[in-house]
Order: C-alpha cells, then sequence, then structure tokens
C-alpha cells in the first residue's frame, strides 16, 4: 500500500501536498520532518522576537498568533491512486443548497 503526506493547516484543514510513500515508516519520517520544521521556524522566529519587543505583553500576544501561524502537521493517508482530491469535515466547506427557496406565505387576514 502507497501512503500520502497531507498537511493539516491550523490543525483542521487538510491539503493534499501529492507526496507519495512506498512505506509508512517513510511517511511517517516526512511527517517528523515536517514537525520539527515548524518546530525550528517557531524557534528562530522566537529568538528574533525577543530582541525587538520592548513589552512582555506584545511579544506574548505576538508569539501566540506566530505559534498559531505555524500550528500545521502533517498525517500519512492510504493513497488509492485515485486523482480524487481529500474532502475537508468542516461544514462550512460545504456547497449550499441548490434547492430554489419559496417566498414567506403571507399571512391571511
Amino acid at each position: 500500500m502507497k501512503w500520502m503526506l497531507v498537511v493539516l493547516v491550523g490543525g483542521m484543514t487538510p491539503v493534499q501536498t501529492d507526496v507519495i510513500f512506498e512505506k509508512l515508516s517513510d511517511c511517517l519520517a516526512a511527517e517528523e520532518q515536517l514537525r520539527k520544521a515548524y518546530t525550528d521556524a517557531l524557534e528562530a522566529w522566537d529568538k528574533r522576537a525577543a530582541l525587538t519587543f520592548e513589552r512582555r505583553r506584545d511579544y506574548v500576544r505576538a508569539r501566540q498568533l506566530q505559534a498559531r501561524k505555524l500550528d500545521n502537521s502533517g498525517t500519512c493517508i492510504p493513497h488509492t491512486g485515485g486523482e480524487q482530491p481529500i474532502a475537508s469535515s468542516r461544514t462550512s466547506d460545504q456547497p449550499a443548497s441548490t434547492s430554489p427557496m419559496t417566498s414567506p406565505a403571507t399571512p391571511s387576514r
């Protein structure tokens, strides 16, 4: 079975990478590399930002925002070989109903 690495942006929204692995262990290693890259990026930002912010409160808020931006993780899913995109489980991504809307009935007097 083949495996595909998927990035979960913000920990929720799946984004296909089209990176396919023959073995699960290889995919898991790539997932770990992705996690380390985001951790390293946050640490590098943290070192620079610690010197630039004068007030601790501003630094804490900025760090929380930066951590959310880099809150991406990878996961390995079985690859079926098809070209079907990964569906998001969030309801806001689903299209609205296509049934025609009727106007509200007018009350009778």
